[in-house]
């Protein structure tokens, strides 16, 4: 019985902390709004470069975790606002210069 608590905890556990992830494993978040192209997320190259959620999320970059409820501007981006804290050509690379790192157009085929 206590094998069979300990079993079922832990997948209790993994299917609870998969679910705490807002972008998980191989998966992308898009912000559809930008005339440039879709900007595209990718939580994986951002936890590949050792980043965690709260380096990001926290009060001096995004105070909210909900999509939609920051109105980002590239003119904000480029004073250093938002992604533009790292991306500055020190930290990560340049957004300046570097639309499509971020912005993909649909294939127009």
């Amino acid at each position: 019985m206590k094998k069979q608590l300990t079993v079922i905890s832990f997948i209790l556990v993994s299917m609870a902390s998969g679910n705490a992830l807002a972008v998980g494993p191989g998966k992308t978040l898009e912000f559809k709004e930008s005339p440039m192209g879709t900007v595209v997320f990718e939580g994986s190259a951002h936890k590949n470069a050792g980043l965690t959620c709260s380096d990001c999320h926290n009060p001096e970059m995004f105070t909210k975790m909900k999509q939609g409820t920051v109105k980002i501007t590239m003119n904000d981006l480029y004073a250093g606002k938002y992604c533009g804290r790292c991306h500055d050509g020190n930290k990560a690379f340049l957004i300046k210069g570097n639309c499509t790192r971020c912005h993909h157009k649909p294939d127009s085929k």
